[in-house]
């Protein structure tokens, strides 16, 4: 294991990341571009209308820790929006599948594979909040306590938060942007899985989150997650604080 500016990285992101990438270019080529964690280099976006991004492994921390909470993310987005996603979720023996306007289907180990839909809770007192396992510091950790959601899953991968919204156990993710701003990668596959199954997914003011837009930090600007309820009610979502 090695550490870099945003978290650690092992030999399971960097095998993980060549067998990716390997598959699909024998496969698809250079017609695609090949937007990837471990291989990001640059600010300048790829050439390509159809992208790749990958995340061979989100939630090193947690793989380490052996907590059972990282992913892996792939999606295909095109002109900045994705229309394909994949999040594994090794530990369970789920992969979590979705195409744009196609819904988000669920396959298990066992060979079952079933649709899913978000939760229809629609209360705050009766809606669960999902945050980060480890990315949360004191303002962040005071500003979740304020908030009056029914309870609190903690849980560590972007993947595996989503799956936890997707499986009806959680409903809003918050997420601060800041030092450890999510990325591209962290992602553009959960954002499909999740609006597919009839949630929301977007900058705080409502507009859509980009890709490939060359800076790959979802930082600088109010932007987030949502579900599916009224803003006046609740606007949930990640935001950025100054």
């Amino acid at each position: 294991m090695e550490d870099k500016a945003d978290g650690p990285v092992t030999a399971a992101d960097i095998a993980a990341n060549h067998y990716i990438l390997e598959k699909l270019q024998s496969a698809l080529g250079d017609k695609f571009g090949y937007l990837s964690e471990e291989t990001y280099e640059g600010t300048t976006p790829l050439r390509q209308s159809w992208v790749w991004i990958i995340d061979p492994l989100d939630g090193t921390r947690d793989f380490i820790d052996k907590t059972g909470e990282y992913a892996v993310h792939i999606a295909l987005a095109y002109q900045g929006r994705p229309v394909l996603a994949a999040v594994a979720v090794p530990e369970n023996e789920k992969v979590y599948t979705a195409t744009k306007g196609g819904g988000t289907l669920v396959s298990t180990r066992d060979g079952q594979t079933r649709p899913l839909q978000v939760s229809d809770r629609n209360q705050i007192d009766q809606l669960y909040l999902v945050a980060s396992r480890t990315h949360r510091d004191e303002r962040f950790q005071k500003l979740l306590e304020e908030m009056p959601f029914k309870d609190r899953n903690y849980v560590g991968s972007v993947g595996c938060k989503i799956a936890t919204i997707l499986e009806q156990h959680s409903d809003v993710y918050i997420s601060l942007s800041g030092k450890s701003a999510p990325k591209d990668w962290d992602f553009a596959a959960p954002e499909l899985i999740l609006t597919e199954a009839g949630g929301k997914f977007s900058y705080f003011d409502g507009q859509p989150v980009p890709y490939n837009q060359g800076d790959v930090k979802k930082m600088g600007r109010h932007h987030g997650h949502q579900r599916s309820l009224p803003r006046a009610v609740m606007p949930t979502g990640y935001r950025s604080f100054s």
